[in-house]
């Protein structure tokens, strides 16, 4: 049974060859690898972390909205988790 998830991912774009949009498409293909289907894409933009975070004082906010099965969830972050151009992930079910 699928069910809607919401993914933050804080993207690393210091070092990135090409275009944030590249990037962003990049990880949108990687989600939709694990049989995930992309309801929405939000770029959030550029935000100054608190502090430095992995010599990082910065990065690219995107919001992926999709519906999945739960079990795919652990595979995306676990590939998300190898993709050195993603500093961050979260993701929550939405009701």
């Amino acid at each position: 049974m699928s069910r809607k998830y919401e993914g933050l991912i804080v993207l690393n774009t210091k070092s990135i060859e090409g275009s944030v949009e590249d990037l962003v498409t990049a990880v949108s293909k990687e989600i939709e690898a694990e049989g995930a289907k992309l309801d929405e894409v939000q770029q959030l933009g550029r935000k100054k972390f608190a502090y430095n975070s992995r010599h990082l004082e910065s990065g690219h906010y995107v919001n992926y909205f999709f519906k999945a099965e739960p079990a795919a969830i652990d595979r995306i972050q676990a590939k998300l988790k190898l993709n050195g151009n993603v500093h961050l992930q979260h993701f929550q079910r939405v009701a």
